[in-house]
């Protein structure tokens, strides 16, 4: 998921992302410690996408905060 498709969800949405690609990145980890990874990328890809998704959840918060 791209940052425009984030930007454009809420803050129950972008939450609900978040805990998803949290859920997916634990599944990826223990897909590697039990050596079934082939794609070790992925891990890194997950990590980036739930910082992508925290830092645009937090802009949103602060954003609607300021109002």
């Amino acid at each position: 998921m791209n940052t425009t498709e984030l930007r454009q969800k809420d803050v129950a949405g972008l939450k609900t992302e978040v805990k998803e690609l949290q859920k997916a990145h634990f599944g990826l980890r223990m897909q590697k410690a039990t050596q079934q990874l082939n794609n070790t990328a992925t891990l890194r890809s997950t990590r980036r996408s739930i910082a992508r998704a925290k830092t645009i959840l937090t802009e949103t918060v602060a954003k609607q905060g300021a109002k």
